[in-house]
């Protein structure tokens, strides 16, 4: 059986939690901050969860990663 490739925009954009679970980081933050409030930049630094109906979508991009 060959080997499969992982998606090499996916490895930059996703990684796993320690429980398995997907991160990923907010859109939206890369320009026009200064239009965007305090509290709204604040947020968007924190990463959120993948939703779940995507989750097994992104750890097939991504195979060798456990």
């Amino acid at each position: 059986m060959p080997k499969q490739k992982s998606h090499s925009s996916t490895k930059k954009r996703f990684w796993l939690t320690g429980t398995g679970k997907v991160n990923r980081a907010h859109g939206g933050k890369n320009h026009n901050a200064d239009s965007k409030n305090s509290k709204r930049r604040r947020r968007l630094r924190q990463c959120a969860l993948v939703s779940t109906t995507q989750e097994d979508t992104v750890k097939s991009m991504m195979p060798y990663k456990k």
